[in-house]
Order: C-alpha cells, then sequence, then structure tokens
C-alpha cells in the first residue's frame, strides 16, 4: 500500500520530469509544509553557478515572521503576492509553476492566484 509521502514524491518526480526553468522563465516551486509555506524561483538550466547540480534561486518568499495575520489561506496569498512583487524587481515576468506534488487547492491555489494577480504569468 502505499502512503501520502511515497504519492507525492512520485507525483512530484513526474511533474519535474516535464517541468524545468530557465533564467527567462524560472520554475515557480512551492513547499507547504504545516506551519508555513516557501515558495522559489528556480533557473535550473544556470550550470556556470553551480555546476554539480545546474540550479539556481534567483528570488523567494515565505510566510515566516507573517504569523498570527490570518489564516494560513490568507498568508499564502500574502506570500504569492511577495513573490511577485520580488520577481518584477529582478525583471522576471513569466515562471513556470512547480505545484511540488501538491494538490492545486488551498494554499497553493491561493499562492497561485495572489502570484498571478500580482503580474507574474504562468
Amino acid at each position: 500500500m502505499v502512503n501520502k509521502k511515497q504519492r507525492r514524491a512520485k507525483i512530484k518526480t513526474r511533474i519535474r520530469g516535464r517541468v524545468s526553468g530557465t533564467a527567462q522563465r524560472p520554475r515557480m516551486t512551492v513547499f507547504r509544509s504545516n506551519k508555513e509555506i516557501y515558495v522559489q524561483l528556480i533557473d535550473d538550466r544556470n550550470s556556470d553557478v553551480r555546476p554539480e547540480n545546474g540550479s539556481v534561486t534567483l528570488v523567494s518568499a515565505s510566510s515566516r515572521g507573517l504569523e498570527g495575520q490570518g489564516t494560513k489561506v490568507e498568508i499564502a496569498a500574502k506570500v504569492g503576492e511577495a513573490i511577485a512583487q520580488k520577481a518584477l524587481q529582478a525583471g522576471i515576468t513569466e515562471v513556470v509553476f512547480d505545484r511540488n506534488g501538491y494538490l492545486f487547492h488551498g494554499r497553493v491555489k491561493s499562492l497561485a492566484d495572489a502570484a498571478r494577480k500580482g503580474g507574474l504569468k504562468f
């Protein structure tokens, strides 16, 4: 029987086989824990900086420090707005969304919708 972690790992592997980020259109990946939510814009093809794995984080945002400012879904929306603002300042307008094996609802959807509203194109 497959448990939840194994199921998510299988989905994550399948998604990462199809999704890859570049400097012009980085991969926007989401990590969701029980308390926090994190998002990064990653360039998977930049081997100049890190030749061992080729991935470089360009911009990141998280919900750390936003505790007590609403529900987890509302905080995820704030993180989505923050990543959109940071990405636009870095000159990034288009991203490839990587939900990282999580279902596209709740906090993940709230973050994605807020990032779209903030000016990022998926």
